[in-house]
């Protein structure tokens, strides 16, 4: 079956599960229901299959594009996300990951290659981008987790106790499973940071000096705020800034660099 059929199916089923999960959450039921689950793991395994035909390449390469990345991006979110829910809940985060998933693998499989394929990968080189992709995923998972702390944080701010703090978990909780997720994210995006000066020949070269410039600014900013959590106690509204301007300089850092690399200097 080509990819095409597996990215259209992906997206289908990811929408059918964002569906049948909204449904559930108004319905106040507290965990993943099973058509939610088996649904869901459909969709994880399609988007695989596009992943491994899309961004593989022929040539037992890589195929990194600035489209092509977004599938396997999503994809490594959505598995930290499914392992991470077995301590945590996290499942509210699906309703905002599995559209963006979906909207993922149909860019990934219709647009047009934007880069080389990659076909010699050292194994510092692939530590780096294995580190960085984790990271990635980590952190993006800690920010769409801040955003419902924030909206969480609103609500009780205003006494309101309907709606969404029916449905989601205590704000302490919340709170809690964010510095959980800031903490695994900056280790990793340490590791990148490291295997990146070690094994990259010129890190701060002309076409990377952004990307690692504003990686660096986002490990401060997530370091900074892990030490003012333990430290003086920052917590909620000072978590949400810190964390969503980390965020933002990371994935300017990646997509952003991508972006003006690729589509319009058109150097893969």
């Amino acid at each position: 079956m080509p990819a095409s059929l597996f990215a259209m199916l992906a997206a289908l089923l990811y929408l059918g599960a964002t569906g049948l999960h909204l449904v559930h959450i108004f319905q106040r039921r507290q965990h993943i229901t099973r058509p939610v689950a088996i649904t869901g793991a459909l969709a994880l395994f399609c988007h695989a299959v596009v992943v491994i035909q899309s961004v593989g390449g022929d040539s037992g390469g890589l195929s990194l594009g600035f489209y092509k990345i977004s599938a396997l991006m999503f994809l490594a979110i959505n598995l930290v996300c499914v392992l991470l829910m077995v301590r945590r809940p996290l499942q509210n985060l699906l309703v905002i990951l599995f559209p963006l998933s979906a909207m993922s693998v149909l860019v990934s499989t219709f647009a047009p290659e934007t880069a080389a394929i990659t076909t010699e990968l050292p194994g510092g080189l692939l530590l780096h981008i294995g580190s960085s992709i984790l990271a990635y995923a980590m952190l993006t998972l800690a920010a769409a987790q801040a955003a419902l702390v924030a909206a969480l944080d609103y609500q009780l701010r205003h006494r309101h106790t309907r709606g969404i703090v029916q449905i989601l978990p205590p704000l302490q909780l919340m709170e809690q499973m964010l510095f959980e997720l800031l903490l695994a994210g900056v280790i990793l995006l340490t590791i990148a940071i490291v295997s990146g000066f070690i094994f990259i020949d010129d890190i701060f070269a002309q076409s990377l000096v952004h990307k690692t410039a504003l990686t660096i600014v986002a490990w401060l900013l997530f370091t900074l705020l892990l030490w003012g959590h333990y430290k003086l106690g920052w917590r909620s509204q000072t978590a949400v800034r810190l964390t969503l301007a980390g965020f933002a300089a990371l994935m300017l850092a990646f997509f952003g660099s991508k972006l003006v690399l690729e589509l319009l200097l058109h150097r893969g």
